[in-house]
């Protein structure tokens, strides 16, 4: 059930970062919420392929990509690979993927910790 809904909730934001895409004026604070989303995003994906350690695959993958810019390559390509790989590197956005990313593990691990402590015991004796 787990991975449906973080399946679910990658969809939402998803549909969110390309409103802010498209909807908003370019400027700093459109920027920044796009990195922090595109970070929740990557985690959420990740969560769902390795729900242990998904944060530093997340941030490993985001900061891979801020990197990869700095070879050009992305510019280049042109959208739609700009929209996921972005087109000139800034070290803010480094900052704003951090954030995007400890966002998601703290809510991930608060909403497991909440249904873990819901869950029924498994046995008569506890």
């Amino acid at each position: 059930m787990r991975r449906v809904v973080l399946g679910v909730l990658a969809l939402v934001v998803i549909a969110a970062g390309l409103g802010v895409h498209l909807l908003a004026p370019d400027s700093f604070a459109t920027d920044a919420i796009g990195d922090v989303l595109y970070a929740v995003l990557i985690y959420l994906l990740a969560a769902i392929v390795v729900p242990r350690g998904a944060w530093a695959f997340a941030l490993a993958w985001c900061v891979g990509v801020e990197l990869f810019q700095l070879t050009g390559l992305p510019a280049q390509w042109g959208s739609p690979w700009t929209l996921v790989f972005g087109s000139g590197f800034a070290w803010t956005d480094l900052v704003f993927y951090s954030v995007g990313v400890a966002l998601a593990a703290g809510v991930d691990a608060a909403r497991f910790r909440r249904s873990r402590r819901a869950a029924p015991s498994g046995s008569v004796g506890e």
